[in-house]
């Protein structure tokens, strides 16, 4: 399925992946990602949300079709479920550990780390450890380390998903404010309809287990978002679009099964 205005920096082409106890998780997958596009995946539990993702980044190899994306080692940055930091480290080592393993100076390491650290709110938190760190804050600085290489591709397996709904709608709003200022493309898996349509140019709705994308919609709004269009009648009948659409999908699955 192709995006229209920028150019894919993406491109999915027929991925089917099959795990070694037989599962099927994706199933004939093709999808384009524009470059700087803001492109939401959403999908019930165990649709194939994360596999697509983890084939897209190279941590999982597909059993059938193609994936093109930035080729370069730094080009893409993953934030996963978890914030999986290094719990014996500051938050600024933490963020500074991919340009440590991309062999950048100690004293330039650490001035991107600081700016990174700064980028998602938390300057002053640098010598903060993980343990003395909210939820919250331990997603921002995963997001941190994420961007701290400047990479064109940013893909987010349900960041959000465990935190609370105040902290959650907090951090759906500055993930856009960083997204319009480092301009970067996002990829990102939910399974909220409400988080999707709040933050994407584009939601691709998957259908259930094997995966497959059973929809693309649109969402014309301009950014930025911000509470009032989360409030708005706009916001509301988008959503209700979208909750139809993913609804038909997952209803012509149990009609074939």
């Amino acid at each position: 399925m192709s995006v229209s205005g920028p150019m894919p920096l993406v491109r999915v082409r027929g991925v089917s992946k099959a795990f070694a106890n037989g599962v099927a998780a994706l199933a004939d997958v093709s999808l384009d990602v524009g470059e700087g596009e803001f492109l939401s995946v959403l999908g019930p539990s165990g649709c194939g949300k994360t596999t697509l993702l983890r084939v897209i980044a190279r941590l999982a190899e597909p059993n059938g079709g193609s994936v093109e994306r930035p080729a370069g080692r730094n080009e893409t940055g993953f934030v996963f479920q978890e914030p999986t930091l290094m719990p014996w480290a500051t938050a600024l080592a933490n963020v500074a550990l991919p340009l440590r393993l991309a062999g950048v100076a100690r004293a330039g390491r650490l001035a991107r780390a600081r700016e990174a650290l700064a980028g998602v709110g938390l300057a002053g938190f640098e010598k903060s450890y993980p343990r003395e760190l909210s939820g919250g804050m331990k997603m921002r600085v995963s997001i941190a380390r994420a961007l701290v290489t400047r990479p064109r591709l940013l893909l987010m397996d349900e960041p959000f998903a465990a935190l609370d709904e105040i902290t959650r709608h907090k951090l759906n709003i500055d993930l856009l404010t960083l997204w319009r200022r480092e301009r970067f493309t996002a990829v990102f898996v939910t399974h909220s309809v409400f988080e999707s349509v709040f933050l994407s140019q584009r939601v691709a709705i998957m259908s259930a287990r094997p995966g497959r994308i059973a929809a693309e919609l649109a969402i014309p709004v301009a950014y930025p978002r911000d509470e009032a269009f989360r409030t708005s009648a706009d916001y509301a009948a988008l959503c209700r679009q979208v909750s139809r659409r993913l609804g038909e999908a997952m209803a012509a699955d149990a009609e074939a099964a």
